[in-house]
């Protein structure tokens, strides 16, 4: 069935030629905007925070976007498989919808599209059967930050085999094909289950929920469904591991002569010291503001990168001021 093309330039309304920075603020301004703890319409906030999540997984990678620029609206006359060199079919099973009529995604798949597995996918692989046991199922959950901050309960709809109710798994009834199944022993059915995401859960780790796999054979017992944690993209934090980071704007005389301010963090703002002569992504560690750590996983922190901004309007008399200090000042930058 043909993919149809994504115009993620148009999800994130920027133009084609916009920068780096221009893609970033637009996608910042939008996830803002469609946050699903702030927006009204949950249902409306959680599909389009998706589609500006996978637009900006593109846009905002250099390489990603340099092989989507290629790849160009010429996707819809070319069928449904990519050009040569473009990612690969990824492996499916079933589809799962997160949260009460919300996201579709697709187990084995990476969360996001169809259009995006073709072409940025990766072949998945089925897990090997065990006797009796049914297999593992593998999908994709989109977790916030905050999220991973807090924990938070979630209900995902899986659509799976299921046991035949009438056969009871044997394919008959008497010495006749079971009608309901045709012979399978299994139907199709969508069942909701709840899922704990707990705090200090990290990008690409596994969920395990045991028992909601593929139904066992001849009495076997059921396989585990397995969710892998792809961490949404915030508007203000970039996580590494559990370890946080925000970019900071600082006017050149902060900077220079150091200065106080208060910056977010995922649970309440904090004030923090710039220390004089602060130099453009000098890096300033806040202790335990990152992610909680679970496990083997350390508490993160949070890091405060410096970034100098100068006044786009330099009026007479400040202009008087930088002329003052540029003949007292013995700095040269460029020795």
């Amino acid at each position: 069935m043909p993919v149809n093309y994504k115009d993620y330039y148009k999800t994130l309304g920027v133009p084609r030629a916009s920068s780096h920075d221009e893609i970033r603020a637009a996608f910042r301004k939008l996830a803002r905007q469609y946050h699903p703890d702030v927006a009204k319409d949950k249902k409306r906030s959680e599909e389009k925070f998706k589609e500006i999540n996978e637009a900006y997984e593109v846009l905002g990678d250099k390489d990603k976007r340099e092989k989507y620029d290629q790849l160009g609206a010429d996707w819809k006359d070319g069928g449904s498989r990519p050009p040569p060199g473009f990612g690969g079919e990824a492996f499916r099973t079933h589809s799962w919808r997160s949260g009460p009529g919300a996201e579709n995604y697709e187990f084995g798949g990476t969360g996001f599209s169809d259009f995006f597995e073709q072409v940025f996918g990766r072949r998945g692989a089925a897990a090997e059967p065990e006797t009796n046991k049914g297999q593992d199922a593998e999908g994709v959950i989109m977790v916030t930050l905050e999220e991973a901050m807090r924990g938070s309960i979630r209900t995902i709809s899986v659509r799976r085999n299921t046991l035949c109710p009438d056969c009871h798994g044997s394919g008959a009834q008497g010495r006749r094909v079971c009608p309901a199944c045709g012979g399978a022993g299994q139907v199709s059915a969508t069942q909701d289950y709840k899922v704990k995401i707990p705090p200090g859960v990290r990008d690409g780790q596994r969920l395990r929920v045991s028992g909601r796999g593929e139904p066992g054979v001849g009495g076997g017992p059921p396989g585990d469904l397995y969710l892998r944690v792809r961490m949404a993209s915030h508007p203000d934090f970039r996580a590494e591991g559990g370890d946080l980071y925000y970019d900071l704007d600082l006017a050149p005389w902060e900077a220079a002569l150091g200065a106080s301010v208060s910056v977010p963090t995922l649970t309440a703002p904090v004030s923090i010291k710039i220390p004089p002569a602060t130099q453009t992504g000098q890096r300033l560690r806040v202790r335990g503001h990152g992610l909680p750590g679970r496990g083997n996983n350390a508490q993160g922190d949070l890091y405060v990168v410096a970034h100098i901004q100068m006044p786009k309007e330099i009026r007479d008399h400040a202009k008087g001021l930088w002329e003052q200090l540029a003949r007292e000042s013995h700095f040269n930058p460029r020795e």
